[in-house]
């Protein structure tokens, strides 16, 4: 279920306004927390009186705070991963018998998170999943948590903050070494977007791999996770002689690669090999086939979902071990020609 909202009804935004409090406040003052000044309370309760608010849900739920739902916040829709994540969410959920409320953020802004939050707040969730992977949104969390269990979907949370993930580091890790192994001293990598928390793992591990072959890192050029942007630092990649591998942090930016390299005339993977990540569905029909790390969406959701479930039934806080990345060998990558070793 993705969600929809009202626009004629006074929303927990307009109750916080009234008031002169946080939406946060607001959902303590509704779910009967005790972490509530007295003042403040009242403040609330005259504020739903005048605007005649009320939870979207049926009051039941909000008493007993058994709603049977859990709500994922997630950004970025449109890319692979994040999309792949909600599916398996989806999924996951409703094996476990809950209903799943979607709520996407398109855009990295915080006050888009805000509005998806209250959203999910207003559907009285029992669980908030968070599948967000930038810097911008972890603030977010502390004043969350104090409303309703969270889990994050992050291979590097905050400290104290319950969640799961899949390594991106040693996924990372695994792509670079293996480009080491076939003999490749000079590797490009194109990393993902500043602010990305996955990309600062995966650009962490291929610099980590690097380090521990006492291999010199090669052109670092950063994306934005598209084709498009892939394909602009494959050009400027094709442009130095010296490299003879790229660890491209997603895919599509792989595919982006492969394609200005073949029409600068360097052959993949003879003249440079390539190497991706994800695993996307067309990752094994591309030409030449890609090779890639995949990511194990299906258990990440499941185990997103268990996380909440027991959470919810008992406070468990403790943070399973992140999920293990394999890599996918096909043929975007081969061994570094004699002819090419510039060791």
């Amino acid at each position: 279920m993705v969600h929809g909202e009202s626009k004629n009804a006074p929303s927990m935004a307009d109750v916080a306004a009234r008031a002169g409090v946080s939406h946060q406040t607001v959902s303590r003052v509704v779910n009967g927390s005790d972490a509530v000044r007295g003042d403040t309370r009242d403040r609330v309760l005259a504020a739903i009186e005048e605007l005649g608010y009320r939870r979207n849900k049926s009051a039941r739920a909000l008493v007993t705070r058994k709603s049977g739902r859990l709500g994922l916040l997630y950004t970025q829709p449109h890319l692979y991963g994040p999309g792949t994540l909600a599916a398996s969410v989806h999924q996951a959920g409703q094996r476990a018998g809950y209903d799943i409320i979607l709520s996407p953020v398109p855009h990295l802004e915080a006050t888009s998170a805000e509005r998806a939050i209250e959203a999910l707040l207003d559907d009285a969730v029992e669980a908030v999943l968070l599948g967000v992977s930038h810097q911008s949104f972890e603030d977010l969390v502390a004043q969350l948590a104090t409303t309703v269990e969270v889990v994050m979907i992050h291979s590097d949370p905050p400290a104290g903050v319950r969640s799961v993930g899949i390594d991106q580091h040693a996924g990372a890790v695994l792509a670079t070494q293996y480009l080491l192994d076939l003999g490749h001293r000079t590797i490009a990598h194109v990393a993902g977007p500043v602010g990305w928390i996955d990309a600062r793992q995966r650009r962490e591990g291929w610099l980590a791999a690097l380090r521990d072959g006492d291999a010199q890192p090669g052109p670092e050029i950063f994306g934005d996770w598209s084709s498009r942007s892939g394909y602009e630092a494959g050009a400027e990649i094709a442009r130095d002689a010296s490299v003879t591998a790229v660890f491209a942090a997603n895919d599509s930016m792989a595919l982006g690669v492969i394609r200005a390299l073949r029409e600068a005339g360097r052959r993949v993977p003879q003249d440079v090999s390539v190497v991706g990540f994800d695993d996307v569905p067309d990752a094994a029909y591309l030409w030449p086939p890609l090779t890639t790390v995949r990511q194990d969406f299906a258990s990440l959701g499941e185990l997103a979902v268990e996380v909440a479930t027991k959470a919810i039934a008992d406070g468990t806080v403790e943070a399973p071990p992140l999920l293990a990345p394999e890599l996918i060998v096909r043929d975007s990558a081969a061994p570094l020609s004699p002819s090419r070793d510039v060791r």
